[in-house]
């Protein structure tokens, strides 16, 4: 039995039908994990050690603290607040869009997109005007942010399990600026987009408050684990652990307040998570431990280094660009889970800095997501919405916002990355 085939052929089956049937995806995912184990293509212990618990825990745990948090209410206060001191329209949905950045750097872009969507809508009803753009606008700017820090998004997360970064490294990694500096020179870049795209609106934004918070408690244990995981970066510097657990306690915290405080069913409480996501990810984590295994990232990386033989350059504008193409119409997770080892095996065969290729491999695949309403699961939330509200949004609604948007963010990240990292 050729173990190395079966390993490939599982694979590609799986990612073609991530693309083909994205509602199934879990299913799939696990599916093919577990078939890979039965068949004997990697063992139990080989699966259960290639899933990387620690990302598992910062992402179950952030999810949880991330949902009594918008439960509280206090985002949306926030964002009502700005909203009424904007000095016209057109920037009250720049700042609406930045608020949805600055949160999604700390929470789950969907929960973001959740969190600041009803503001968006309440705006749009009372100034009577189409709330589609502005709910692009807040996807897209949600999903760029997710990727500034460790815990804004799950690729972040996986980066920062592979490379073993810790919550600072994304802000200063090895003495040169990190990940964080190239996500918000893209944000200035893009937000350049969406000024243009909204300036036209000119009448004065007065939205009535009426959001209460319900409690400030969430905002501080959220500060709190930020707080820690940053502190945490002292300690497990190699990132095996300590993230994880601290996410998985702090929601174990918010679990307990809910219940005892806001008199919340814990069982509810947890069937509300984002399981399909969480198991997604366990079995990706299998698949791509099988084909790397088996020896196929490093067949691909010696492909893609003869390819593009000793230029650099050429190397890494492929890497980033292929992956912007790819990341619009499949989902980013799997493609970078896959791609990661083989963007690490590519800068050692052409003897460059690693982070060269991880940070452009994570830009590419994680903005890359914004140019279509499929891209990225934000996106297809915020379309949810408005499909509820009786809006219809077309590839082509979306691209319109979605493609110079992400255009301008991948080029003035990738720049920035390059110029830091090529030597």
């Amino acid at each position: 039995m050729n173990h190395s085939m079966i390993a490939l052929s599982v694979f590609l089956t799986a990612y073609l039908l991530f693309v083909l049937l994205p509602g199934k995806r879990t299913l799939i995912a696990v599916i093919s994990s577990l078939s890979l184990v039965l068949i004997g293509t990697i063992s139990p212990r080989g699966a259960f050690y290639a899933i990387n618990w620690n990302v598992m825990g910062i992402f179950v745990g952030t999810l949880i603290v991330a949902d009594v948090f918008m439960e509280s209410r206090v985002p949306a206060y926030i964002a009502e607040m700005i909203v009424d001191k904007a000095g016209n329209t057109a920037w009250a949905i720049l700042y609406i869009c930045a608020l949805a950045g600055f949160i999604s750097a700390f929470v789950e872009n969907v929960a973001t997109v959740l969190i600041v969507a009803p503001i968006a809508l309440a705006l749009a009803k009372k100034l009577k005007i189409n709330p589609m753009n502005m709910m692009i606008a807040i996807a897209v700017s949600a999903n760029l942010q997710g990727t500034a820090t460790l815990i804004g998004d799950p690729p972040s997360m996986l980066l920062g399990g592979f490379a073993g970064m810790n919550f600072m490294d994304f802000f200063l990694y090895k003495g040169r600026p990190s990940i964080f500096f190239a996500v918000e020179i893209g944000a200035i870049a893009s937000f350049l987009v969406l000024y243009l795209i909204f300036r036209h609106h000119k009448a004065k934004a007065q939205l009535v408050v009426v959001e209460k918070v319900k409690s400030w408690t969430p905002t501080v244990i959220l500060a709190a684990l930020i707080a820690l995981l940053a502190g945490s970066s002292f300690f497990d510097t190699g990132f095996s652990h300590m993230a994880g657990m601290l996410c998985v306690i702090f929601g174990a915290v918010s679990i307990v307040w809910e219940k005892y405080v806001n008199k919340k069913s814990i069982v509810q409480g947890l069937k509300k998570l984002d399981w399909e996501t969480t198991f997604f990810l366990m079995g990706v984590f299998i698949l791509v431990g099988a084909i790397t295994l088996t020896g196929w990232v490093d067949k691909t990386s010696g492909f893609l280094s003869g390819l593009v033989g000793t230029n650099i350059f050429l190397g890494y504008t492929l890497l980033v660009f292929i992956s912007v193409i790819l990341s619009a119409f499949i989902d980013n997770v799997p493609f970078l889970a896959a791609m990661l080892p083989v963007a690490m095996s590519m800068s050692a065969r052409l003897g460059v800095n690693p982070p060269l290729f991880l940070f452009g491999l994570l830009i590419g695949a994680s903005l890359g997501g914004n140019i279509t309403p499929i891209g990225a699961s934000a996106n297809i939330v915020a379309c949810g919405l408005l499909k509820k509200e009786g809006y219809e949004v077309k590839f082509k609604d979306f691209m319109k916002i979605g493609l110079p948007f992400t255009i301008v963010a991948v080029t003035a990240a990738y720049l920035f990355v390059w110029f830091v990292w090529s030597k």
